[in-house]
């Protein structure tokens, strides 16, 4: 299945290479500007790589693949449906301005996406790829490839783990002076080595399969290795958390965490993914989502109104409004029904009337 992908796409790519970008939210603008009285804010997206919410703690998992952002003051959300079964469709299609529904991939080269929305508001944009790139996404924004970096405490055999992106956060987020949004592209979860994806001490599930040829591994050894390569990614989006946290008295901080697809771990026969949507069993289209606000953004939501939205069905489709959202970005573009924390938002005096009297009952 994903090798006829892989010769769709590349059929696609010869027809589409003198496509011209159609603009998107020209008009948009940050509802205010950085000033003395208001910090900048900062949004990091995570894009995940092939992790599925089956395989996340927080969401009942049996194993604890989840121990620290369980600590975390998070959302989870948990019926988060993704728009496709690879990175090449999803990716692109999660920054789109489409729906699934909508969605095709000659309407996601021919469009302008939520990176250049925001560069039209005045908004600061970084894409940091630690895969295989970002599929024309970042085309027109400041773009960075860390996977081929040869820092050794992350980096062998041209691949990174994803802790690479930590060791870059530190120093970039103390020269933020301006509102900005950055996407980190994770390597996350790819298979099938899964076992190149985590450090060895996080080898928490054994025995492992240590090998990229999966018929050399018991489908046990295989679950642990990916089940592995979920607990450090829970690891990075929690550093990455902390590292906010740290900031939020310069910064008005936020994160959210998306995979772009899931992944089958020999459920019903099947390994990997990309299983045309149709028919994708749940571990390909099932994907965890996160949700981390800093005290300034917390303070703009309706708490009791974000955890019942948390059990509600949510998709890739909101990723594009609720970062615009978050950014206080004003276009035509936003659609406040596809915004996660649209219904939540605080807008009024009344409106922080009633979440104080909420938060004192509590």
């Amino acid at each position: 299945m994903p090798i006829g992908n892989a010769v769709k796409l590349s059929i696609r790519s010869g027809k589409n290479q003198n496509i011209i970008v159609q603009p998107l939210g020209t008009d948009a603008k940050v509802a205010n500007v950085v000033s003395g009285n208001r910090k900048p804010r900062l949004t990091i997206v995570i894009a995940g790589e092939t992790a599925r919410a089956e395989s996340f703690s927080l969401g009942g998992y049996k194993k604890n693949t989840n121990p620290e952002l369980a600590r975390q003051d998070i959302t989870y959300f948990s019926d988060t449906s993704s728009c496709g079964t690879i990175t090449a469709v999803s990716l692109p299609c999660m920054f789109s301005v489409y729906t699934r529904d909508e969605y095709t991939h000659e309407k996601g080269l021919e469009t302008e996406n939520l990176l250049d929305v925001l560069k039209h508001a005045g908004v600061h944009v970084e894409w940091w790829d630690n895969n295989t790139g970002h599929k024309s996404v970042a085309d027109r924004v400041t773009s960075e490839t860390l996977s081929t970096s040869d820092n050794p405490k992350y980096c062998k055999n041209g691949e990174c783990l994803d802790g690479i992106f930590l060791d870059k956060l530190d120093t970039w987020m103390s020269g933020i002076t301006q509102d900005t949004v950055l996407v980190m592209h994770q390597l996350g979860s790819h298979g099938p080595a899964y076992y190149l994806r985590y450090p060895d001490e996080y080898r928490r599930f054994t025995p492992d399969c240590q090998s990229a040829e999966f018929s050399k591994c018991s489908r046990e050894e295989i679950l642990n290795a990916y089940d592995n390569s979920i607990a450090y990614t829970d690891h990075i989006i929690s550093s990455v958390i902390d590292r906010l946290r740290d900031k939020q008295d310069k910064l008005d901080t936020s994160m959210i965490y998306m995979s772009d697809h899931g992944e089958s771990v020999g459920e019903f026969g099947l390994y990997l993914h990309g299983a045309p949507y149709f028919v994708a069993p749940s571990q390909q289209t099932h994907v965890p989502y996160v949700l981390w606000l800093g005290k300034d953004a917390k303070a703009t939501i309706r708490q009791d109104c974000l955890a019942k939205e948390a059990t509600e069905p949510q998709s890739h489709d909101k990723l594009f409004h609720t970062v615009l959202g978050l950014m206080q970005v004003k276009t035509q573009v936003y659609s406040p029904a596809l915004d996660t924390l649209s219904s939540c938002r605080i807008n009024s005096k009344a409106d922080l009337q009633v979440a104080n009297s909420v938060a004192v009952r509590r």
